[in-house]
């Protein structure tokens, strides 16, 4: 019996690195398209359907495509109404895994089979290229659940003749409960309703357990793949939170459907219609684990503006807006986490130099309450930034090299900002006055429009004038200073008040330095190397 016990456990494990190598690789290749796939089609509720069911069949994993949902919202990219639609795609969408291992994995011996595909896999990873290493780990986990499966077969034989599961009837209420609970812990405790699924699909095929009791198992199971989408929402945004909500009441709603009529229908049909007996009794599990999920859609959509009311009550929103796009959820898709952290450090940087442009235009500066929350912003980008895994020679990598090139600014700016009482004293003195109004002359009127950061464009016409200005800085540095000693002089001005002036001519031709070399990194895309601080080797 321990050696059955063992042979379970190591069929389970081998089945849960295979769903982890080949759902994580999937989710690497997809990844980079997956945001704007979902944010182009799910502008329908059928249409954020069909987009969480083909991308769980592609990922073989709900919890990837909740997990990833779930980061979408909190960045803004889909709304909570879209994101209910995918959640409920992503229940239906992961049903194929309960047919693929009542099709195959238990209707043939298939653990030879699978080698292969591990021995290809594992070459592909050694050998190829990065694209080539992904779909290497595809296939190794392919073939490792299924040799998993094979183990879970081989293990569930045994123990059936060992142990009596007679205790777990179905002949009470509670007993039918207490089913669903164990169907629960069994998806908390394996972090994957797939494993639990297959699990319980093997030991149905080994008799170890009876259609009845597995049907129950399937529908605790599916409640219990809500945990992950949980934990994971806790520290997000509200809307975040209001899609984890909804997926375990769509869950709930469709269980208790299934446990109080479809569970019945299914027993009366398999023993009183003949062409439902026909099958064999996986088959019947797999068919009842997808209606079990499709009744859940039918039954939860029509309700779905009476759902979000309910929702946006219990859930209301107080949130730091761009504090927001950096939640934990969005890490397991690089690219999506590096393109939310791209949108937070994009508007923080706009945001600071919108700041110094006010302050040299009208001497507004910053409350020391607006500078904390920078610091604060900054302290979690980093923090989110140390979290961010990318494949080496990828996409990603090379987009999260150039984001720390670009992050490199936002501290370079929050430094500049700390010195802007500096402002006070150059709109005094006409030459330094001169040389901030050609700064906002090159910003031109619309601000705003001229720090959108994303306008390649914009971008490069920027980078021109700012050089030029930066160069025409240099070129009359020496010159400038002699006119500020000049002009201390004529208006008897202090030592103090002298260095104040030059002090102030430093900070505005070096805050320049900085806006122009910032440019020249959002305008040239080579490859970043270290060290990084170079860039800012004169602050």
């Amino acid at each position: 019996m321990f050696d059955g016990v063992l042979q379970l456990l190591g069929g389970i494990g081998l089945f849960l690195l295979g769903m982890t190598l080949m759902t994580d690789s999937l989710k690497e290749i997809a990844g980079t398209s997956l945001r704007q796939w979902l944010s182009k089609f799910t502008g329908s509720p059928i249409k954020a359907i069909n987009s969480g069911i083909i991308f769980t069949l592609i990922v073989q994993s709900s919890t990837a495509t909740t997990l990833a949902t779930i980061g979408f919202v909190s960045a803004s990219v889909l709304t909570f109404s879209q994101s209910i639609g995918v959640i409920v795609g992503a229940n239906i969408g992961t049903t194929s895994t309960g047919w693929m291992v009542a099709l195959l994995g238990v209707k043939f011996s298939i653990g030879q089979f699978a080698l292969p595909f591990i021995a290809l896999g594992a070459l592909l990873k050694v050998l190829g290229g990065a694209r080539w290493s992904l779909l290497g780990l595809v296939l190794a986990g392919f073939g490792l659940i299924f040799y998993g499966i094979e183990l879970l077969q081989i293990a569930m034989a045994d123990l059936s003749k060992q142990i009596d599961l007679s205790i777990f009837t179905t002949s009470t209420f509670f007993a039918k409960l207490l089913l669903v609970l164990v169907g629960l812990i069994m998806t908390i405790i394996l972090q994957s309703s797939s494993a639990a699924i297959t699990t319980t699909i093997a030991a149905l095929a080994s008799q170890m357990i009876q259609l009845e009791q597995a049907l129950f198992l399937i529908i605790g199971q599916n409640i219990g793949t809500v945990a992950t989408a949980i934990l994971a929402s806790l520290s997000t945004t509200a809307n975040a939170k209001r899609t984890a909500l909804s997926h375990l009441l769509f869950n709930v709603i469709a269980a208790i459907f299934a446990f109080f009529i479809l569970v019945p229908m299914i027993l009366w049909g398999y023993g009183n219609i003949k062409f439902i007996s026909s099958f064999e009794q996986v088959i019947i599990v797999a068919a009842f684990h997808t209606v079990f999920s499709l009744c859940g859609a039918l039954l939860f959509m029509p309700f779905l503006e009476q759902v979000k009311a309910l929702i946006y009550k219990l859930i209301p929103s107080d949130e730091d807006a761009l504090l927001t796009y950096l939640d934990d959820s969005s890490l397991s898709f690089p690219s999506v986490a590096i393109a939310n952290a791209k949108n937070v450090i994009f508007q923080s940087i706009s945001l600071q130099l919108n700041w110094i442009a006010s302050g040299l235009k009208e001497e507004h500066i910053p409350s020391a309450q607006q500078i904390k929350q920078q610091d604060v912003l900054i302290e979690r980008l980093e923090e989110y930034l140390s979290k961010i895994i990318v494949v080496e020679k990828s996409k990603d990598q090379y987009d999260l090299f150039q984001l720390l090139r670009i992050m490199v600014y936002l501290k370079v700016f929050r430094s500049d900002i700390e010195q802007m009482a500096y402002v006070k004293q150059l709109r005094t003195q006409p030459a330094l006055f001169q040389i901030a109004l050609d700064y906002l002359d090159i910003l031109g009127e619309d601000i705003h429009h001229a720090l959108n950061l994303s306008d390649s464009s914009k971008n490069k016409s920027l980078l021109s004038e700012l050089l030029h200005l930066k160069k025409w800085n240099e070129e009359h540095r020496d010159q400038i200073r002699e006119t500020i000693h000049e002009y201390a002089a004529s208006n008897h001005l202090s030592a103090s008040q002298t260095i104040e002036l030059l002090a102030s001519q430093r900070w505005l031709v070096r805050f320049i330095a900085h806006h122009q070399r910032f440019m020249n990194v959002l305008s040239t895309q080579t490859e970043v190397n270290e060290p990084h601080l170079a860039d800012v080797e004169h602050v």
